[in-house]
């Protein structure tokens, strides 16, 4: 069988119907020289807050490895209450530096310890087997609202003017997880969506969405997530989005149809 021969600009416009969010011009540009927060210009300022954070992840390591030795019902308990602790002590650096973007990641990534990914859901429980299981109502939408600002405010702090605009280093990592956590949490709620109802606050865009919207949203996430940085994001971003997968099926068909059967074999 002869061989296909596609072009550079053909297999763009092949990635492109195949997965609509893909942009062959959307890499990066990173700069090491610049400061490591684009909101925290002054080096002896970001190190102190840096070193704040530091001490928050090393106590929050410990809980853990106490809660994995122990593994009881009220290591669990005690396991809870540190990362309380460690809340109210994140929150201090949020409430000193209201733009140091990676507090506000890592406020959210206590709030999954503590509750899982499924708290925008009826019922919370998930496989991630949260700190907390059943918290109430009002408990798990303030949490809703305070995860999912934080990490919109995370994008938005760090997100670069353009698509040519230079970021660090540091920069692009903090980016790729705050995109990276936000498709974690639509993800999971898309997926329990078939057995659960939402349950958020009405003001919330999420609060109107529905299982497609959820999965859309997660794709995008994960695309940017890849494009900041996280391998695997780039790659689950196009097998979560239902308009490229239907897209992919079409290309994958029209293909085959024109140059053979085996064609991607």
């Amino acid at each position: 069988m002869t061989a296909v021969s596609l072009s550079k600009h053909d297999i763009n416009v092949l990635e492109k119907i195949r997965d609509p969010e893909s942009n062959p011009l959307m890499g990066i540009v990173l700069d090491s020289s610049l400061p490591r927060d684009p909101n925290i210009t002054d080096m002896r300022v970001y190190e102190r807050v840096v070193e704040k954070e530091r001490e928050i992840i090393r106590s929050i390591q410990k809980i853990e490895t106490q809660l994995q030795e122990l593994g009881t019902d009220q290591a669990k308990a005690d396991a809870a209450d540190g990362y309380r602790e460690c809340l109210s002590a994140i929150g201090e650096i949020i409430s000193e530096h209201a733009t140091y973007a990676s507090a506000r990641n890592n406020r959210v990534q206590i709030y999954r310890r503590l509750y899982g990914d499924a708290f925008l859901l009826s019922t919370t429980s998930d496989n991630t087997m949260p700190l907390v299981e059943c918290p109430s109502k009002e408990e798990k939408q303030k949490v809703a609202l305070t995860v999912l600002s934080d990490m919109e405010t995370s994008i938005r702090l760090l997100s670069p003017p353009s698509l040519t605009s230079p970021i660090s280093p540091q920069t692009a990592r903090t980016l790729s997880m705050a995109h990276t956590q936000r498709a974690a949490v639509y993800l999971k709620t898309a997926k329990l969506l078939l057995t659960r109802e939402l349950d958020v606050d009405s003001s919330l865009p999420e609060s109107k969405w529905d299982k497609l919207d959820f999965e859309e949203a997660a794709s995008r996430d994960l695309a940017l997530g890849g494009r900041y940085g996280n391998p695997i994001a780039k790659g689950l971003a196009v097998s979560v989005n239902p308009t490229a997968k239907l897209c992919g099926q079409i290309v994958r068909e029209a293909m085959k149809k024109e140059y053979g059967p085996s064609f991607g074999e």
